[in-house]
This record gives structure tokens, sequence and C-alpha cells, in this order.
């Protein structure tokens, strides 16, 4: 199905390209969304006299996202999760938490401004893009911790999995010098 963008599309092209995409994504995505029409002589003629509306409101849509976004820039967020004790996650974090968790933060952001590449499965710090406007992305840093205590410490930049992982071993030392020291007294009590 041949189309005209309505707006910037990533990966398909800028206002006013006609592109040819799949039947179902152009019903499904593109026109419902608004950000295409159907390629009709009748549609062309159309876009072409909104064509200067369009960029204006393009043009200031991303002059405001991008203003917001100098302040979103480089921000941390926090997230509470439960976890394993090697720091894998009971679940995963979906783009619906980082949008809560950055709304939280004093920022508007729905769910479909966060896409995430891959789950984010275990606790740390955590680089996410926020598409403001489809021209301009912000990275911010998300914070997936068990309690806010270790939050705070990955936030400083000490790695807590590596901590307790010294602790374990250590607790498993001292069960293992005590088993020893104990075997020894019980065969002297023994006697």
């Amino acid at each position: 199905m041949q189309v005209v963008l309505l707006e910037r599309v990533e990966k398909l092209g800028q206002i006013g390209d006609v592109v040819k995409v799949k039947d179902g994504f152009a019903r499904n995505f593109l026109l419902p969304k608004k950000k295409a029409l159907r390629a009709t002589k009748a549609n062309l003629g159309f876009f072409e006299t909104q064509r200067a509306q369009l960029e204006a409101r393009n043009l200031e849509m991303r002059k405001e996202a991008e203003q917001i976004g100098v302040k979103l820039k480089g921000k941390l967020f926090a997230l509470l999760r439960q976890a394993g004790d090697r720091g894998q996650l009971y679940g995963s974090v979906s783009p619906r938490d980082i949008a809560d968790a950055i709304t939280a933060g004093g920022f508007t952001v729905s769910r479909t401004q966060v896409p995430l590449d891959k789950a984010i499965k275990t606790i740390g710090l955590h680089e996410i893009s926020v598409v403001l406007h489809p021209e301009v992305r912000i990275p911010v840093m998300m914070n997936v911790a068990r309690t806010e205590d270790e939050a705070e410490r990955q936030a400083r930049g000490e790695n807590v999995l590596a901590e307790q992982t010294e602790q374990e071993e250590a607790l498993a030392n001292a069960e293992a010098l005590f088993e020893e020291g104990a075997g020894p007294k019980a065969e002297e009590e023994a006697e």
C-alpha cells in the first residue's frame, strides 16, 4: 500500500515521503495513529495544502521535546524489584514500569515512548532511551535494586552483587571452620 507520511516515522521516512508499506502496518498502525494517509490523488492534494501547517506543528513539538530533553538527559531513576541472591529479577522490568518511574520523577512520559530493545532481568544500572519526539531520543539511567539502600549504593558505583558473594564466601568459610572445630570437641566430650 502506498502512503504519504504526516510525520517522521523511524526507519521509514520523513514528512511528505510517499512510501510503500505492507497493508497490515498501514491499517493497524500508520492510519489509526494519524501518522500517514493513503497516497490517493485527493489525499496528496490535501497533504500539499496542509504541508506548511504540519511542518510548523512538527517543528514546534520538536522544540518542546528538546527543552524537556535537556532537563531529562542523564537523570537517574530508581526502581525497586524483588530479586534473587545473584541479582536475577523475579520477572522483568517493562516499559510501563519505566514510564511510571519517570513520571513519578516529575516528567510526563507514556509507555509507548520507552522502547526496550531487550528485557531488563537483572539488578543494576541500565541506560534507557526515551523517545520524546520521533526526532528526539534522550538517554536516562534506570537503577534497578532490591532496596532503597542498595539503590543508593549502586548509584555511588558500588557493585552490590560482588560484595554479597564475598559475604557468602566468608559465611561459608566460617561454617566450615565451625564444623571442623565442633568435630574434635564432640569426640572429647564423648570420652
